[in-house]
């Protein structure tokens, strides 16, 4: 059983930077898919970054583009998202998903096929 656990948010005034990670036990992290969502207060929760296993490819949303990195660590079994240039409304609780058996290249946007869920650390971004 694959048991993700998230750690690295807290409260940061606007402009400035955090990471979270998500540490991953059992299965083989190196062959899990990674992504990253977020939920705001009374909003559905939202894609925020990818990254394949194969090759590293990485996709984000537009929102976050040029501003968060999401990257991996396969030797520690951690994968990271790192949140620069942070706004008000980049608050949520963010939640890292690994993906099982997904093609090598392939970054995933959508809640499905991520087949485990962390339970999520939040971020809160003041003005």
């Amino acid at each position: 059983q694959v048991r993700l656990v998230e750690s690295g948010g807290g409260v940061v005034q606007a402009g400035g930077s955090l990471r979270v990670s998500c540490a991953a036990s059992g299965g083989t992290f190196s062959r899990f898919a990674m992504g990253w969502f977020r939920q705001s207060p009374g909003k559905e929760r939202e894609f925020v970054a990818a990254q394949s296993w194969g090759d590293g490819n990485t996709v984000y949303a537009d929102s976050v583009k040029g501003r968060f990195t999401i990257d991996r660590d396969n030797a520690k079994n951690t994968a990271y998202l790192h949140l620069n240039s942070l706004e008000p409304e980049d608050t949520g609780v963010y939640y890292c998903a690994a993906g099982v058996g997904i093609s090598p290249r392939a970054v995933l946007r959508t809640a499905p096929p991520y087949d485990y869920w962390g339970q999520g650390t939040q971020v809160t971004v003041s003005s």
